[in-house]
């Protein structure tokens, strides 16, 4: 069935939204804001059009996320996850001083979010068993 939804159908929508996450920026130099910023980095056709394909990604994704959960869905979502992130120092396994952790573990939450966007016409359905328009067949 082409409408089929696993925990695999998430994995590749969380792992584009990762890469799009993580591609944009993170706490290395292999980032395409590191890539800009960089003083032996010339602007050229090459930065314009990976700039360009990387905020086409941003707009997709946003809109499908803001559209799917809306603003009280991202900021349900970002505050469960800092909440977990809140749980983790309150136990030690992550310091308040580890600035690059605090950064990975937020971009990874925010790809999370992203792709539960992009997932959740499917999730819906299978939480509740309400379609959405696009699962109506002519």
């Amino acid at each position: 069935m082409a409408n089929r939804f696993d925990a695999g159908s998430f994995f590749i929508r969380w792992l584009f939204a990762a890469v799009l996450v993580f591609g944009t920026y993170n706490p290395t130099a292999f980032s395409y804001l590191s890539w800009v910023v960089d003083s032996e980095t010339r602007l050229g056709p090459v930065v314009a059009i990976i700039g360009l394909a990387l905020l086409i990604g941003w707009i997709i994704f946003l809109r499908a996320t803001f559209l799917a959960i809306g603003w009280l869905g991202v900021t349900l979502g970002a505050a469960l996850f800092a909440a977990i992130i809140w749980l983790f120092i309150d136990l030690g396994w992550l310091s308040l001083d580890s600035t690059r952790a605090l950064a990975w573990l937020a971009l990874l939450l925010l790809s999370l979010i992203l792709g539960v966007g992009m997932s959740w016409a499917h999730l819906r359905r299978m939480f509740s068993g309400q379609l959405s328009v696009d699962d109506v067949e002519d």
